[in-house]
Protein backbone atom coordinates (compact mmCIF):
# COMPACT_ATOMS: atom_id res chain seq x y z
CA UNK A 1 0.00 0.00 0.00
CA UNK A 2 1.15 3.14 -0.90
CA UNK A 3 1.65 6.02 1.68
CA UNK A 4 1.52 10.03 0.36
CA UNK A 5 2.01 13.47 1.85
CA UNK A 6 0.56 14.28 5.38
CA UNK A 7 -0.68 10.55 5.40
CA UNK A 8 3.32 9.51 5.51
CA UNK A 9 3.97 12.15 7.71
CA UNK A 10 1.19 10.52 10.30
CA UNK A 11 2.48 7.70 9.56
CA UNK A 12 5.86 7.97 10.09
CA UNK A 13 5.38 9.99 13.25
CA UNK A 14 2.89 6.67 14.75
CA UNK A 15 3.68 3.24 12.54
CA UNK A 16 1.44 0.29 12.71
CA UNK A 17 3.05 -2.41 15.09
CA UNK A 18 1.03 -4.84 13.34
CA UNK A 19 2.17 -4.70 9.74
CA UNK A 20 4.73 -6.83 7.88
CA UNK A 21 7.05 -4.20 6.82
CA UNK A 22 7.67 -0.46 5.37
CA UNK A 23 9.60 0.76 2.31
CA UNK A 24 11.15 4.17 2.70
CA UNK A 25 13.22 5.56 -0.75
CA UNK A 26 14.39 8.64 -2.11
CA UNK A 27 16.91 10.85 -3.80
CA UNK A 28 17.96 12.67 -1.18
CA UNK A 29 19.55 9.99 1.37
CA UNK A 30 19.70 12.67 4.33
CA UNK A 31 15.06 12.81 4.27
CA UNK A 32 15.84 9.02 4.02
CA UNK A 33 17.87 8.73 6.72
CA UNK A 34 15.94 10.83 9.34
CA UNK A 35 12.69 9.13 8.43
CA UNK A 36 13.91 5.71 8.62
CA UNK A 37 15.35 6.94 12.40
CA UNK A 38 12.29 8.36 13.08
CA UNK A 39 10.22 5.28 11.96
CA UNK A 40 12.63 2.21 14.01
CA UNK A 41 12.31 4.69 17.56
CA UNK A 42 8.54 5.13 17.15
CA UNK A 43 8.50 0.93 16.98
CA UNK A 44 10.93 0.28 19.43
CA UNK A 45 11.24 2.86 21.18
CA UNK A 46 14.43 4.51 23.19
CA UNK A 47 16.00 1.22 24.22
CA UNK A 48 15.23 -1.01 21.31
CA UNK A 49 18.67 -0.91 20.13
CA UNK A 50 20.05 -1.52 23.24
CA UNK A 51 17.42 -4.29 24.04
CA UNK A 52 18.62 -6.07 20.84
CA UNK A 53 15.35 -5.44 19.35
CA UNK A 54 17.19 -3.85 16.19
CA UNK A 55 18.97 -5.92 13.49
CA UNK A 56 20.70 -4.27 10.75
CA UNK A 57 21.27 -5.68 7.55
CA UNK A 58 22.85 -4.35 4.53
CA UNK A 59 22.20 -4.90 0.88
CA UNK A 60 25.69 -6.21 0.31
CA UNK A 61 25.55 -9.00 3.19
CA UNK A 62 22.04 -10.19 2.55
CA UNK A 63 23.01 -10.88 -1.29
CA UNK A 64 26.44 -12.91 0.69
CA UNK A 65 23.79 -14.10 2.89
CA UNK A 66 20.36 -14.98 1.61
CA UNK A 67 18.63 -16.61 4.89
CA UNK A 68 20.30 -13.63 7.04
CA UNK A 69 16.55 -11.80 6.32
CA UNK A 70 14.44 -14.73 7.23
CA UNK A 71 16.62 -15.57 10.12
CA UNK A 72 16.36 -11.94 11.71
CA UNK A 73 12.85 -11.58 11.13
CA UNK A 74 12.00 -14.83 12.56
CA UNK A 75 14.23 -15.88 15.72
CA UNK A 76 12.68 -14.62 19.44
CA UNK A 77 14.57 -11.40 20.98
CA UNK A 78 16.35 -11.96 24.41
CA UNK A 79 13.92 -9.45 25.59
CA UNK A 80 10.47 -8.64 25.26
CA UNK A 81 8.75 -6.00 22.69
CA UNK A 82 8.48 -5.33 19.23
CA UNK A 83 11.32 -6.46 17.05
CA UNK A 84 12.93 -4.18 13.66
CA UNK A 85 14.90 -5.82 10.96
CA UNK A 86 16.47 -2.80 9.32
CA UNK A 87 17.44 -3.67 5.22
CA UNK A 88 19.47 -0.59 4.27
CA UNK A 89 20.27 0.61 0.57
CA UNK A 90 18.48 -1.77 -1.10
CA UNK A 91 18.16 -2.49 -4.37
CA UNK A 92 15.83 -3.97 -6.94
CA UNK A 93 17.97 -7.25 -6.92
CA UNK A 94 16.95 -7.87 -3.29
CA UNK A 95 13.31 -7.63 -4.42
CA UNK A 96 12.62 -11.56 -4.54
CA UNK A 97 14.30 -11.91 -1.13
CA UNK A 98 12.38 -9.73 0.33
CA UNK A 99 9.11 -11.07 -1.30
CA UNK A 100 10.17 -14.54 0.12
CA UNK A 101 10.17 -12.53 3.71
CA UNK A 102 6.83 -10.67 3.37
CA UNK A 103 5.55 -14.25 2.26
CA UNK A 104 6.61 -15.90 5.20
CA UNK A 105 6.30 -12.84 7.87
CA UNK A 106 3.58 -13.95 10.40
CA UNK A 107 2.45 -11.99 13.77
CA UNK A 108 5.19 -12.00 16.51
CA UNK A 109 8.02 -11.19 13.52
CA UNK A 110 10.01 -8.56 13.48
CA UNK A 111 8.62 -5.90 11.36
CA UNK A 112 10.84 -5.39 8.44
CA UNK A 113 11.90 -1.81 7.39
CA UNK A 114 13.72 -1.17 4.10
CA UNK A 115 15.44 2.00 2.87
CA UNK A 116 16.39 2.41 -1.09
CA UNK A 117 17.37 5.13 -3.28
CA UNK A 118 15.79 6.65 -5.72
CA UNK A 119 13.15 3.76 -7.65
CA UNK A 120 11.64 4.57 -10.79
CA UNK A 121 7.73 3.38 -11.01
CA UNK A 122 8.37 -0.01 -12.69
CA UNK A 123 11.02 -0.90 -10.13
CA UNK A 124 10.27 -4.63 -8.26
CA UNK A 125 11.21 -3.85 -4.90
CA UNK A 126 8.59 -0.29 -5.12
CA UNK A 127 6.14 -2.63 -6.91
CA UNK A 128 6.11 -5.45 -3.65
CA UNK A 129 5.68 -2.81 -1.40
CA UNK A 130 2.85 -0.87 -3.45
CA UNK A 131 0.94 -3.99 -4.25
CA UNK A 132 1.67 -5.69 -0.79
CA UNK A 133 -1.82 -5.86 1.73
CA UNK A 134 0.40 -5.67 5.12
CA UNK A 135 2.59 -3.74 3.94
CA UNK A 136 3.38 0.34 3.34
CA UNK A 137 5.52 1.97 1.05
CA UNK A 138 6.83 6.19 1.41
CA UNK A 139 8.19 7.52 -1.70
CA UNK A 140 10.08 10.98 -0.18
CA UNK A 141 10.18 13.94 -2.42
CA UNK A 142 12.68 16.57 -2.38
CA UNK A 143 9.89 19.15 -2.10
CA UNK A 144 9.65 21.79 0.45
CA UNK A 145 8.60 20.44 4.12
CA UNK A 146 4.67 21.00 4.75
CA UNK A 147 2.98 23.05 7.59
CA UNK A 148 2.00 19.62 8.97
CA UNK A 149 5.56 18.74 8.84
CA UNK A 150 6.73 21.63 10.32
CA UNK A 151 4.53 21.51 13.28
CA UNK A 152 5.52 17.86 14.12
CA UNK A 153 9.36 18.98 14.35
CA UNK A 154 8.45 21.85 16.17
CA UNK A 155 6.31 20.05 18.48
CA UNK A 156 9.52 17.25 19.00
CA UNK A 157 11.50 19.81 19.58
CA UNK A 158 9.09 21.46 22.43
CA UNK A 159 8.92 24.41 20.58
CA UNK A 160 5.51 25.77 21.81
CA UNK A 161 5.47 29.38 22.08
CA UNK A 162 6.07 30.91 19.25
CA UNK A 163 4.93 34.62 17.68
CA UNK A 164 3.44 34.93 13.94
CA UNK A 165 6.63 36.62 13.07
CA UNK A 166 8.81 33.87 14.52
CA UNK A 167 6.53 30.93 12.82
CA UNK A 168 6.50 32.46 9.53
CA UNK A 169 10.17 32.63 9.93
CA UNK A 170 10.64 29.64 10.78
CA UNK A 171 8.81 28.36 7.98
CA UNK A 172 10.99 30.20 5.42
CA UNK A 173 13.82 28.52 7.26
CA UNK A 174 12.35 24.97 6.87
CA UNK A 175 12.08 25.52 2.76
CA UNK A 176 15.82 27.05 3.28
CA UNK A 177 17.81 24.27 4.76
CA UNK A 178 17.96 20.87 4.35
CA UNK A 179 16.28 18.94 6.49
CA UNK A 180 18.86 17.63 9.09
CA UNK A 181 20.21 21.11 9.47
CA UNK A 182 16.85 22.36 10.10
CA UNK A 183 16.20 19.53 12.67
CA UNK A 184 19.41 20.76 14.18
CA UNK A 185 18.61 24.13 14.48
CA UNK A 186 15.00 23.46 15.72
CA UNK A 187 16.65 21.78 19.08
CA UNK A 188 19.55 25.01 19.06
CA UNK A 189 16.67 26.92 19.11
CA UNK A 190 15.03 24.93 21.71
CA UNK A 191 17.89 25.11 24.16
CA UNK A 192 18.29 28.38 24.09
CA UNK A 193 14.52 29.09 25.03
CA UNK A 194 14.28 26.24 27.79
CA UNK A 195 12.81 27.40 30.50
CA UNK A 196 11.85 31.14 28.69
CA UNK A 197 8.20 31.23 29.35
CA UNK A 198 8.40 34.30 26.54
CA UNK A 199 7.39 33.53 23.33
CA UNK A 200 9.56 32.84 19.96
CA UNK A 201 10.21 35.60 18.06
CA UNK A 202 11.59 36.91 14.40
CA UNK A 203 14.75 38.25 15.70
CA UNK A 204 15.98 35.19 17.97
CA UNK A 205 14.79 33.39 14.59
CA UNK A 206 17.71 34.76 12.81
CA UNK A 207 20.01 35.38 15.25
CA UNK A 208 19.83 31.37 15.98
CA UNK A 209 19.79 30.15 11.99
CA UNK A 210 22.81 29.18 10.28
CA UNK A 211 24.07 31.95 8.03
CA UNK A 212 22.98 31.82 4.56
CA UNK A 213 25.31 34.77 2.81
CA UNK A 214 28.28 35.79 4.13
CA UNK A 215 27.87 38.82 6.78
CA UNK A 216 30.22 41.19 4.20
CA UNK A 217 28.61 40.73 1.26
CA UNK A 218 25.12 40.93 2.90
CA UNK A 219 25.85 44.48 3.50
CA UNK A 220 26.96 45.17 0.12
CA UNK A 221 23.72 43.74 -0.99
CA UNK A 222 21.89 45.95 1.73
CA UNK A 223 23.36 49.11 0.88
CA UNK A 224 23.12 48.75 -2.99
CA UNK A 225 19.27 47.94 -2.77
CA UNK A 226 19.19 50.83 -0.50
CA UNK A 227 20.89 53.67 -2.67
CA UNK A 228 23.79 53.72 -0.59
CA UNK A 229 26.14 54.34 -3.29
CA UNK A 230 28.71 55.83 -1.04
CA UNK A 231 29.26 52.39 1.08
CA UNK A 232 29.78 50.71 -1.87
CA UNK A 233 33.22 51.50 -2.39
CA UNK A 234 34.89 50.93 1.25
CA UNK A 235 32.53 47.54 1.27
CA UNK A 236 34.18 46.41 -1.80
CA UNK A 237 37.31 46.87 -0.72
CA UNK A 238 36.80 44.90 2.11
CA UNK A 239 35.66 41.98 0.61
CA UNK A 240 38.46 42.43 -1.80
CA UNK A 241 40.93 41.63 1.05
CA UNK A 242 39.41 39.27 2.06
CA UNK A 243 39.72 37.32 -0.68
CA UNK A 244 35.75 37.08 -2.10
CA UNK A 245 35.48 36.86 -5.55
CA UNK A 246 33.62 39.48 -7.58
CA UNK A 247 31.49 35.98 -9.61
CA UNK A 248 30.27 35.37 -6.00
CA UNK A 249 29.56 38.91 -5.30
CA UNK A 250 27.59 39.16 -8.69
CA UNK A 251 25.44 36.03 -8.16
CA UNK A 252 24.85 36.25 -4.01
CA UNK A 253 22.94 40.50 -5.60
CA UNK A 254 21.63 38.70 -8.46
CA UNK A 255 20.00 36.14 -6.40
CA UNK A 256 18.76 39.33 -3.77
CA UNK A 257 17.17 41.07 -6.79
CA UNK A 258 15.37 38.01 -8.54
CA UNK A 259 13.82 37.47 -4.84
CA UNK A 260 12.61 40.79 -4.57
CA UNK A 261 11.03 40.12 -8.30
CA UNK A 262 9.45 37.19 -7.36
CA UNK A 263 8.03 39.11 -4.33
CA UNK A 264 6.46 42.14 -6.26
CA UNK A 265 5.31 39.43 -9.10
CA UNK A 266 3.30 37.07 -6.79
CA UNK A 267 -0.70 37.41 -7.40
CA UNK A 268 -0.49 36.41 -3.52
CA UNK A 269 1.15 39.90 -2.31
CA UNK A 270 4.30 41.04 -1.80
CA UNK A 271 4.37 38.63 2.11
CA UNK A 272 3.58 35.24 -0.16
CA UNK A 273 6.04 36.36 -2.46
CA UNK A 274 8.29 36.32 0.41
CA UNK A 275 8.08 33.18 1.48
CA UNK A 276 8.79 31.89 -2.13
CA UNK A 277 11.66 33.57 -2.11
CA UNK A 278 12.83 31.84 1.33
CA UNK A 279 13.59 35.38 2.63
CA UNK A 280 13.29 35.79 7.04
CA UNK A 281 13.94 37.78 10.24
CA UNK A 282 15.20 41.60 9.74
CA UNK A 283 15.98 40.44 5.98
CA UNK A 284 12.85 39.96 5.36
CA UNK A 285 11.56 43.57 6.57
CA UNK A 286 14.13 44.90 4.79
CA UNK A 287 13.34 43.26 1.66
CA UNK A 288 9.67 43.86 1.65
CA UNK A 289 10.65 47.66 1.53
CA UNK A 290 13.22 47.37 -1.15
CA UNK A 291 10.26 45.52 -3.14
CA UNK A 292 7.90 48.04 -2.82
CA UNK A 293 10.95 50.94 -3.28
CA UNK A 294 12.17 48.84 -6.64
CA UNK A 295 9.12 47.73 -8.24
CA UNK A 296 8.72 45.38 -10.82
CA UNK A 297 10.48 47.87 -13.97
CA UNK A 298 13.42 48.95 -12.01
CA UNK A 299 14.03 45.13 -11.06
CA UNK A 300 13.79 44.34 -14.13
CA UNK A 301 16.28 46.46 -15.24
CA UNK A 302 18.72 45.34 -12.52
CA UNK A 303 18.27 41.93 -13.02
CA UNK A 304 19.85 42.20 -16.87
CA UNK A 305 22.25 44.57 -16.01
CA UNK A 306 23.97 42.29 -13.21
CA UNK A 307 23.57 39.22 -16.00
CA UNK A 308 25.30 41.39 -17.89
CA UNK A 309 28.26 41.98 -15.21
CA UNK A 310 28.35 38.55 -14.57
CA UNK A 311 29.19 37.73 -17.85
CA UNK A 312 31.72 40.05 -18.41
CA UNK A 313 33.36 38.82 -14.96
CA UNK A 314 33.27 35.25 -16.75
CA UNK A 315 34.33 36.33 -20.56
CA UNK A 316 38.23 36.90 -21.82
CA UNK A 317 37.82 40.91 -21.05
CA UNK A 318 40.70 42.31 -19.49
CA UNK A 319 39.10 44.62 -17.16
CA UNK A 320 39.87 44.41 -13.64
CA UNK A 321 36.89 41.99 -12.27
CA UNK A 322 36.48 44.04 -8.89
CA UNK A 323 36.34 47.19 -10.72
CA UNK A 324 33.52 45.72 -12.90
CA UNK A 325 31.12 44.76 -10.27
CA UNK A 326 31.99 48.09 -8.12
CA UNK A 327 30.61 49.91 -10.91
CA UNK A 328 27.45 47.71 -11.59
CA UNK A 329 26.71 48.34 -7.69
CA UNK A 330 26.91 51.94 -8.12
CA UNK A 331 24.75 51.61 -11.41
CA UNK A 332 22.21 49.99 -9.30
CA UNK A 333 22.05 51.80 -6.20
CA UNK A 334 21.77 54.86 -8.28
CA UNK A 335 19.33 53.50 -10.39
CA UNK A 336 17.43 52.91 -7.36
CA UNK A 337 17.84 56.59 -6.33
Amino acid sequence: MILRGAEAVRYFAKPDPARAGLLISGADAMRVALRRAEVVAALIGPTGEADLRLTRLAATDLRRDKAALHDAMTSPGFFPGLRVVLVEDATDGLADLITEALAGWRTGDAQIVVTAGNLTGKSPLKALFDKHPNAFAAALQDDPPSREEIDLDLKKAGLARIDPGGMADLTALAQTLDPGDFRQTLTRIALYKLGDPTFLTSAEVAALAPATIETGVDALIHATAEGHAAEIGPLIRRLEAQGTSPVTICLQTLRHFRSLHIAVCDPGGTQAGLNKARLFGPRRDAAQRQATQWGMRLLEQAATLLVDTDLTLRSASRAPAMAVMERALIRLAMLRR
